[in-house]
């Protein structure tokens, strides 16, 4: 594998939807056969935890400690990812600029990606230059998440040109919106997207979900990997990345598998 990198989740409002893209980001590097893990700063009780607990490990950014458990073993895997507490953004930028993190990055040491999560608010929108000036040396996504519906003043043109295109280096992602009930019943299974998508549970063994809230979930999180593909996101690692898919459990799972297959949305025959 290549050097190592850190992938850096967050916003400095809460609300925004970033834990459901780390959930995505996870699924999708393990799709990718790239070794990742993740570290969780909703310190003590951590959301995205709850969904990858095997590789997943709650820490307090805030504290010396925390960040010595994530920066001093940033090695340890190919892909490290942290889902930043809301509200905490800008601070753990400041901290890695204070340990001397991004010169590492600017020496090319290491590979910095930053996936800031904006919502709908002016106030939201006003953490982007700070955040944009921050990642020194790493590459900067703007992710407009639309699972809460969410809109982003496209239709006041002097306001939105302010924020999304006051940056010429600044790229987008774009998640779209999961139907509400397909996202409560994969909150409800605590398992990663792509495991409720291959019909398992926690144990691995088969589920009772339903046919049609799968292909809803299978169909969004497409979506959001052709996104990741769009921008090339798997390439953060080297080596040649394959085409198989994979759950939350290690099973081999293609989203388009017969074991994915929602009959009932097929036509009828």
């Amino acid at each position: 594998m290549g050097q190592p990198t850190v992938i850096l989740i967050g916003a400095d409002k809460g609300g925004v939807g970033k834990t459901t893209v780390a959930r995505t980001l996870l699924d999708y590097f393990s799709a990718h056969e790239v070794p990742a893990r993740a570290f969780d700063t909703e310190s003590p009780k951590g959301t995205l935890h709850r969904f990858h607990p095997e590789i997943c490990e709650i820490v307090d950014v805030t504290s010396i400690s925390g960040q010595m458990r994530i920066f001093d073993t940033v090695s340890e895997a190919a892909v490290t990812v942290v889902d930043v507490r809301a509200g905490l953004l800008s601070p753990t930028l400041d901290a890695l600029r204070d340990i001397e993190f991004l010169d590492s990055v600017e020496r090319g040491q290491l590979t910095f990606i930053v996936l800031h999560v904006v919502g709908s608010s002016i106030a939201s929108l006003e953490g982007i230059e700070h955040t944009v000036s921050s990642t020194t040396g790493g590459k900067y996504f703007l992710v407009k998440n639309f699972v809460n519906d969410s809109s982003f003043f496209e239709w006041n043109q002097s306001t939105y040109d302010s924020y999304f295109n006051k940056f010429g280096s600044t790229e987008e992602l774009v998640v779209p919106k999961l139907r509400e009930l397909a996202y409560e019943q994969v909150e409800l299974a605590s398992v990663p997207f792509t495991t409720f998508v291959a019909n398992k549970n926690r144990k691995g063994d088969l589920g009772s979900y339903s046919h049609v809230l799968r292909g809803y979930v299978r169909h969004w999180l497409r979506q959001v990997w052709d996104e990741y593909d769009r921008v090339k996101l798997k390439d953060v690692v080297s080596g040649a990345a394959t085409d198989r898919h994979f759950d939350g459990n290690g099973d081999g799972v293609g989203l388009e598998s017969p074991e994915t297959e929602t009959s009932a949305l097929q036509p009828a025959s």
